[in-house]
């Protein structure tokens, strides 16, 4: 009887590079514009650009896109 292989799932890299997978589970992500023109923009928007967290909704297919992700 031959043994089948069980396939192994591809991590999504584009996905990888976005999304960092904190120590409590949580989904962390960088929005956009905080590459440049930063001078003319308060410090409140440009704070808020920095980690912000995933919705609960969009958990499960991120899971499918990152299935080695701790």
């Amino acid at each position: 009887m031959a043994k089948i292989k069980k396939i192994k799932k591809k991590t999504h890299k584009g996905t990888a590079k976005r999304i960092k997978i904190t120590g409590t589970g949580k989904l962390m992500f960088k929005k956009c514009g905080t590459r440049h023109l930063l001078v003319k923009k308060g410090k409140s928007p440009r704070r808020d650009k920095y980690g912000r967290v995933l919705d609960k909704s969009e958990y499960r297919k991120i899971k499918d896109l990152l299935p080695y992700a701790a």
